[in-house]
């Protein structure tokens, strides 16, 4: 058979995107198979009761909240902001890695995309569903929530357009509605093989009916690819925008540590760091679950290593000019910000945060590492971890000390904030196994078109 290669700009050399020996048909019944066998691991059924568990916690902690009020939350004087809008800040970033793999990566025709845009995308409407959770519940009143979309009423009550929190809303539902129709779209034609190959005649109908009567005609796959390449184009500004919008319900304040313009392209890489840190998380586990080496091969775990290692710089670049300008700007708002930061009573977060975000990745240097799954997977971790842990500090350390000593408090979270948190981890847990069990984890079609063209088709 020929060789299976092909130019990678990212890795630099001539590399494998899938392992020698497939064709067409060995790739369709690999991908379809997890889908349709009916054979589901053992190690599925636990993670689904894990997700499923946590759910069910965050249903009481919801179920709390909606009766009790935001008391039962840590919020104080001072820090009126806490775990709801720390959460939502990580999610968002969580949801970012999705759409530059599929979109950017797209248009830059870089071919390793291929093996794993599809659980990365749908990953991204995850975690934008359970980021909606928060600003939501943050309000008070939920069920008044949809005062925020300016429509006709007979109360003459608009938002505030010059809040980026109501910027929030119309880049987080964008962003949302669009990588929704992206996932969709590059899922038809994998839905219309699911139906071809399905054995009972409920899945024909419910996998036919997704694939919107896709026959594989030459004028479908023409308007196929002018939507996917339109959506695509739509996408790669929202990955600037929607975190840039984010970082502007920080940056338009008055408040130290939040009043800095380096913001928005700070937020952007680390939405892309955690993002990607995130894929590495979900593809090593799904890869080792379901045997798919052959498709999801060392070569991509070491491109998401050097896009977590190139970002995780500007990351601590971003850092370093946080620190910088505290000093350089003349301001003692400013630059007792950054020295409480250092030395405060949340000096252990932040120093964790360092640790995480800026030591542990200076591994990747390593080619090795980036190679290694199981290394790798446990980097990512803690970048998840570390990342959760600056949105922290933004938060709290530049709101529990303001320009009155007086007003000075301490912040923590509740059972009930912690409660929420990880309850919204079971959400996405068990949407992800979902997600894994009723539809192919890997794009089938995109597959194929790494084969050679030399190569038999196969059945």
């Amino acid at each position: 058979m020929a060789d299976m290669t092909t130019k990678l700009p990212v890795g630099g050399a001539s590399t494998p995107i899938i392992e020698p020996g497939h064709t067409y048909g060995s790739v369709t019944n690999k991908i379809t198979s997890i889908v349709l066998s009916g054979r589901t691991p053992r190690l599925w059924y636990v993670g689904i009761g894990i997700g499923f568990s946590l759910v069910m916690l965050l249903l009481v902690a919801l179920t709390n909240l909606l009766f009790t009020g935001t008391g039962i939350w840590g919020l104080n004087v001072p820090v009126g902001w806490g775990f709801a809008i720390i959460n939502f800040v990580w999610w968002v970033g969580i949801g970012h890695a999705g759409t530059l793999i599929s979109a950017i990566l797209l248009l830059l025709k870089q071919d390793w995309r291929t093996s794993i845009n599809r659980f990365a995308e749908a990953m991204t409407l995850f975690a934008v569903a359970c980021a909606g959770i928060f600003p939501l519940i943050h309000v008070g009143r939920p069920w008044l929530a949809y005062w925020l979309f300016p429509y006709p009423n007979t109360m003459g009550v608009w938002p505030q357009f010059r809040s980026p929190l109501v910027w929030d809303v119309f880049a987080v539902s964008t962003y949302a509605t669009v990588s929704a129709l992206f996932w969709y779209v590059g899922l038809i034609p994998d839905f219309a093989t699911l139906r071809d190959r399905s054995k009972t005649r409920g899945k024909r109908m419910i996998y036919g009916i997704l694939a919107m009567g896709w026959r594989g005609s030459a004028i479908h796959w023409y308007r196929y690819e002018t939507a996917y390449l339109l959506l695509a184009g739509l996408a790669a500004p929202l990955v600037i925008s929607v975190h840039t919008v984010v970082s502007f319900d920080f940056a338009v304040s008055l408040v130290p540590g939040w009043h800095a313009t380096v913001f928005p392209p700070y937020f952007v890489a680390g939405a892309i760091y955690s993002g990607f840190a995130m894929v590495v998380t979900l593809a090593v586990p799904l890869r080792a679950l379901y045997k798919l080496e052959d498709f999801i091969t060392a070569q991509h775990l070491d491109n998401m290593a050097k896009i977590i290692l190139a970002t995780g710089m500007i990351v601590v670049y971003g850092y370093f000019m946080e620190a910088f300008m505290g000093w350089y700007s003349g301001s003692q708002y400013e630059s007792y910000m950054i020295l409480n930061r250092m030395t405060g009573p949340y000096a252990p977060q932040y120093w964790l945060l360092l640790f995480c975000n800026a030591v542990v990745p200076q591994l990747l240097w390593s080619g090795k590492i980036r190679r290694n799954a199981l290394v790798l997977f446990l980097i990512s971790l803690v970048v998840n971890v570390g990342m959760w842990l600056e949105r922290y500090v933004i938060v709290v350390t530049s709101l529990h000390r303001d320009y009155l000593p007086s007003s000075w408090g301490m912040y923590s979270g509740t059972i009930w904030d912690w409660s929420l948190y990880f309850g919204s981890i079971g959400l996405f847990i068990s949407l992800l196994f979902l997600f894994v069990r009723f539809l192919p984890m890997i794009s089938i079609f995109e597959m194929r078109t790494l084969l050679p063209t030399s190569g038999k088709p196969g059945k």
